[in-house]
C-alpha cells in the first residue's frame, strides 16, 4: 500500500509516480508519497540520495519528466502557491550589500506581504540585534536565519527547508527546531531535509531516502519498532539491508494508519545541491 493513497485526504503535499532526471541521469523513478498537514516531516538520507531534487520538484523549480505533484490542492509551482509555500535552500539567499532589514523589505515587496511582516519575522528569528548590519558581514548561521526570516514572510502554510541546520552550533540548532515546532503547532506544514540522523527524533514523521529510493514513510517510533532498534541511524542501516521493505502499521496502530513505504527509485547520483528559491 502506498502512503499517498492512505493520506491523500489530509495531505499538504501529494507526489504520484514522479520521474526526474538530472543531466540525463535518472534520479527519481516512480516516486510516490504524501506529506500530512500541520506536521514536521523529516526527509532524511545521505548526500546524493535525491532529497534536494525532490524538494525542488515540490516547489516547482525542477524540470520533471512525468508524474504529478500537488501542494495544497494545486499543481506544484502554481502562481496561487506563491505566498502559501516557502523554500529555504542550502545556500543563504540574501544580498550581501543590503542590510538584514533591507533584504527583508525587498523580499516583502516581491511577495506583496504586509509591511508589518518585517518586524514579525525579525523577532521570530531573533535577528533584532543585527537588523541594521549588512548581510555580507554576518556569520554563516546569521545569514541562514536571514534566509529563514525571508521564507517566513507572508506567513506561508507550507515550508520546504533544505538542510536548514547545516553548519549551526548545537545551541542554534536547538533554537531553530523550537521555532519549527512552534510553526507546526500554529498549523504550518514543514518538510525538513537533513543527512544528520539524530535530527529524526525531532520530527513527527520520517521519509527515509537512499539513492533516489524512498525506503520508509512512518513515524519515528514506527521506524524503530519495525527495525527492532532504538537508534535511528541503526534503523536506517537495517532498512538498507532489507532492500525494499514493505512496512505495515506497528503494534498498536490502527489498520488503516498511513504507515508504509513509498517507492522506488535508483539513481547513480543526485548532485544534491543548488540555491534557487521560490515563493
Amino acid at each position: 500500500m502506498n502512503n499517498a493513497d492512505a493520506a491523500i485526504g489530509g495531505a499538504a503535499i501529494v507526489v504520484h509516480d514522479l520521474h526526474v532526471k538530472r543531466a540525463k541521469t535518472p534520479v527519481l523513478q516512480g516516486l510516490s508519497l504524501a506529506v500530512p498537514r500541520g506536521l514536521i516531516v523529516g526527509l532524511l538520507g545521505p548526500s546524493g540520495s535525491g532529497k534536494t531534487t525532490l524538494m525542488r520538484s515540490i516547489v516547482g523549480v525542477q524540470v520533471v519528466q512525468s508524474g504529478t505533484i500537488e501542494v495544497l490542492g494545486l499543481a506544484a509551482g502554481s502562481r496561487g502557491l506563491r505566498r502559501r509555500v516557502a523554500y529555504y535552500t542550502q545556500q543563504a539567499s540574501v544580498y550581501d550589500d543590503l542590510t538584514v532589514r533591507q533584504n527583508l523589505s525587498y523580499f516583502r515587496k516581491v511577495l506583496g506581504a504586509p509591511a508589518s511582516d518585517i518586524d514579525r519575522v525579525i523577532e521570530r528569528t531573533d535577528l533584532g540585534s543585527v537588523a541594521g548590519r549588512l548581510a555580507g558581514s554576518l556569520s554563516g548561521g546569521q545569514r541562514g536565519r536571514v534566509s529563514l526570516a525571508a521564507a517566513l514572510l507572508g506567513d506561508p502554510e507550507v515550508l520546504v527547508l533544505d538542510e536548514p541546520t547545516v553548519g549551526l552550533d548545537p545551541v542554534l540548532r536547538v533554537e531553530l527546531w523550537q521555532l519549527f515546532h512552534e510553526l507546526a503547532t500554529e498549523g504550518a506544514t514543514l518538510l525538513v531535509s537533513s543527512h544528520v540522523m539524530d535530527e529524526a527524533k525531532r520530527c513527527d514523521r520520517l521519509l527515509l531516502m537512499r539513492d533516489g529510493e524512498l525506503l520508509a514513510d512512518d513515524t519515528v517510533q514506527g521506524v524503530l519498532a519495525f527495525t527492532g532498534t532504538d537508534d535511528v541511524e541503526e534503523a536506517f542501516l537495517r532498512l538498507i539491508g532489507r532492500g525494499e521493505p514493505d512496512l505495515q502499521p506497528h503494534n498498536g496502530a490502527p489498520a488503516d494508519a498511513p504507515v508504509h513505504v513509498a517507492k522506488h527509485a535508483k539513481a547513480d547520483s543526485d548532485a544534491d545541491s543548488g540555491s534557487e528559491a521560490t515563493r
